[in-house]
């Protein structure tokens, strides 16, 4: 499915045909990209029985010591079996700090930026892939699907195999369940 612009505007029929597709593949490992909560909340209306994995932006992406979840929306969410990874992003990290201190650009936003290519969303769904499997939220070697999103909301979905960071090039994407066509947020 190829949406016409990127953003928001695609996140209930995102989750909608993504947890469709988990239904039809048996795929039991669902990864989130979200900020707010927000997106997860939309996937639990669905009545899923998927092993959902929320990913956020790390502390201090909004500001120092500033966490866009709120304590009591993580409670909510890991009461209803969400596991919550809150951690330094695979494709930024200490790479962005040196960009933005020194200068130049280096090999993880390298990669981040080739990703970009084929949109915002499709480079968070590998990117978060990676990180949940890094901190042991899913399987080792298991197809899993990971949504991603432009700004806010979703609008990427892909089936994908993610490989540990040490191993990152070794990640398959199997499938692109959807994306947008234009990678630009409609005005």
């Amino acid at each position: 499915m190829y949406w016409n612009h990127a953003g928001a505007v695609n996140t209930d029929e995102t989750i909608r045909i993504t947890i469709e597709r988990a239904v039809e593949l048996g795929v039991r490992h669902l990864i989130v990209a979200t900020c707010s909560g927000a997106n997860i909340k939309k996937v639990l209306e669905r009545k899923t029985d998927l092993n959902i994995i929320a990913v956020t932006h790390h502390v201090g992406f909004d500001g120092p010591g500033v966490d866009e979840m709120t304590e009591s929306v993580r409670a909510e969410l890991q009461a209803q079996g969400v596991k919550i990874l809150t951690t330094t992003h695979l494709l930024a990290g200490v790479d962005r700090a040196v960009r933005i201190q020194f200068g130049g650009l280096y090999p993880a936003e390298l990669i981040a930026q080739s990703l970009r290519m084929f949109g915002q969303g499709v480079k968070v769904a590998i990117e978060i892939a990676v990180m949940a499997l890094d901190a042991g939220l899913i399987p080792c070697g298991e197809d899993v699907i990971s949504i991603g999103g432009t700004a806010t909301g979703a609008d990427a979905s892909l089936l994908i195999c993610p490989a540990h960071s040490n191993k990152f090039f070794q990640t398959e994407v199997r499938e692109i369940i959807c994306m947008p066509r234009n990678k630009q947020i409609k005005g």
